[in-house]
This record gives structure tokens, sequence and C-alpha cells, in this order.
């Protein structure tokens, strides 16, 4: 039998860390609780799980920072979750790296559907090494690689969160197609999104800052509607 995938579970209240944990170990999966951001760190390391769900309001180093430090050594999948609903606390959860953001109070079977999508997304992320089968495409000044995930810009790599480049990716995949943010949510997180669509506009902000427009390509919005990759 296949080794279950572990969720490190990051909480200052247990009774809702138990909660989780029971939702998910019904789904088989293997869970760790922890109720403070220096816990976390550590089980970060002798834990090593296949995802974190993340609460912001923690004792001691709060979420953000937990997430920031996880950021700077690896690309394990972070979901966070909080009480606070206010579009500040998602911007800058998603900025700092995160793949998902969930509001307390949060529904049991959304919770567990948006970890498989999480999970399936970055465990198939990582590509079959077969030459043949290179995910690439190429335009003036800017090449994307989703085999080996990297970009290159102007002949130099630009750093960003799997999400970010697989989503640059999608897009310039199919020039000058349109995609509707939910689309994309579809496509890229991998499944239907409950609430609002400000992911998207976070991740493609955040693309716009390191890839900026070029004479024969571009990233625009399509006012209404949501985004496409423009090619002159």
């Amino acid at each position: 039998m296949a080794n279950k995938q572990k969720i490190l579970i990051v909480d200052d209240d247990n009774n809702i860390a138990e909660l989780i944990s029971l939702y998910l170990t019904k789904e088989c999966f293997d869970t760790q609780i922890v109720n403070d951001g220096e816990a976390a760190l550590k089980a970060f390391d002798t834990y090593k799980p296949n995802l974190i769900l993340l609460d912001l309001m923690l004792p001691g180093i709060d979420g953000y920072q937990v997430c920031r430090e996880i950021r700077a050594r690896e690309q394990t999948p972070i979901i966070m979750l909080s009480a606070k609903g206010e579009i500040f606390d998602k911007v800058l959860g998603l900025e700092l790296g995160a793949d998902d953001y969930m509001e307390k109070p949060f529904d049991s079977k959304e919770l567990v559907a948006r970890v498989k999508a999480v999970l399936r997304r970055t465990t198939t992320a990582k590509p079959a090494e077969v030459p043949s089968d290179v995910k690439c495409v190429e335009y003036p000044d800017l090449v994307i690689n989703q085999t080996n995930y990297s970009v290159m810009y102007f002949g130099r790599p630009v750093e960003m969160p799997p999400k970010e480049l697989e989503l640059l990716y999608f897009l310039a995949s199919s020039p000058n197609q349109v995609f509707t943010r939910e689309q994309l949510l579809d496509h890229i997180w991998g499944y239907e999104y409950i609430g609002d669509t400000r992911t998207v506009d976070v991740h493609i902000k955040r693309l716009r800052e390191k890839i900026k427009d070029h004479d024969m390509w571009r990233l625009s919005t399509v006012w209404g509607i949501g985004y496409k990759f423009e090619v002159k």
C-alpha cells in the first residue's frame, strides 16, 4: 500500500485542529497538529509534510512569517486559514507564496476538496523525465519551461512560485485566447473555486511585476472577462 500523504495542521485552536484532522484522516491522510509557529517550523523539518494547513494568527511566530521561512527553503504547498476576511490578508498571504486561502468557518467537504486539488496539482507538477515530453513555449526574450519549472526573461532566470509559472505557461500556450478568471482557477488550481476570484488577480499582478510588457507580447486584461497572453 502506498504511503499516506502527510498534512501538517498548524492552528492555535486545538478544537479546530482536531476537527480538521478528523476530516482528513477519514480521507486516508496522515496528520500532525502543532499549535504555534515555532513548533510548525520544527515539525516541517521532522515530519516532512506533503501539505501544510497554516493558520495566520498564531502565538509567537505568526503564519505569515512561517510561510515566509518555509518558502525560502521549499515549495511545499501551503493553504492558509484565517478568520479574517479582509482582502489585505488574502493578498499578503498569496504574495508570500501560499497556494490557497480559506476563511473560517469553512465547509469540511470544501477543505478536503481543496487539499486534494492542491496535492494533485503539485504531485503531477513534477513531470516524468522524458526529453520528448518537454513542455516549453518560447517568445522573443521569454522562455517558459514547465518541465523543469524555469523562466528565462531577456536571457536571465526569473524566480517564481510554481503556480505563477503554471499560470504564465497556460496563458502563453494559448496566445491571444481569452480566459475568464473562473476558467483559470479551474485549470491551474484544479477545482471550482467557491468565493471571489481575486486569487487570479493577485498572481497576474505578481507576474506583471516580474515580466514586463514586450514589444511583441504582453499579459493583457480583458475588462469584464479575464486575461490573455497577447501576441502582436
